[in-house]
């Protein structure tokens, strides 16, 4: 069986030797009768194999959804367990100490910046940012005209692309 490459230049050979000269109406629908059946059977095995590569996407979208769950779970025991450990540290009041396998200490972290006013903050302190488009709302814009769904700074554009069911 051919491949879908060969049969693709198949059908422009035919299209080509049909421009250039003058094929009857049979031997015309006796060579696409040829052509479409093996055409036909390897876009069939082409579907098969997307189906089943589709499957897979599904199945590791699950199994990555499964594993971020476990991550979850595990970082949440991560943190209640360093809790636990930190209040029994301060009531017992042994906030530093070494073990065989560890050291142990409750220290200060870096100081954090809270703003309590964004709108007092001086501009020297302000990073400018070029405005950005809002795509949906001009999408929304574009589909509420009443022509066809253009204006003069931006229209839609309908493209297509293979389905198969």
């Amino acid at each position: 069986m051919a491949t879908l490459y060969e049969i693709s230049l198949e059908f422009q050979r035919l299209y080509d030797l049909a421009d250039e000269m003058d094929l009857t109406r049979e031997e015309l629908a006796d060579t696409l009768e040829g052509m479409d059946w093996e055409f036909e059977a390897k876009a069939d095995s082409y579907a098969v194999v997307i189906r089943s590569l589709e499957g897979d996407i599904a199945s590791l979208k699950s199994e990555i959804e499964r594993l971020s769950n476990r991550k979850r779970t595990i970082k949440n025991n991560i943190s209640r367990m360093k809790e636990a450990l930190e209040m029994a540290m301060r009531t017992s009041n042994k906030t530093k100490f070494k073990t065989k396998l560890f050291s142990f200490g409750i220290q200060k972290n870096p100081p954090s910046l809270k703003i309590d006013q964004p709108d007092m903050v001086p501009e020297e302190y302000l990073i400018p940012q070029a405005p950005k488009v809002d795509n949906t709302a001009i999408k929304r814009f574009l589909k509420a005209l009443d022509e066809d769904n253009h204006c003069s700074w931006a229209h839609l554009e309908q493209s297509e692309s293979l389905r198969i069911r």
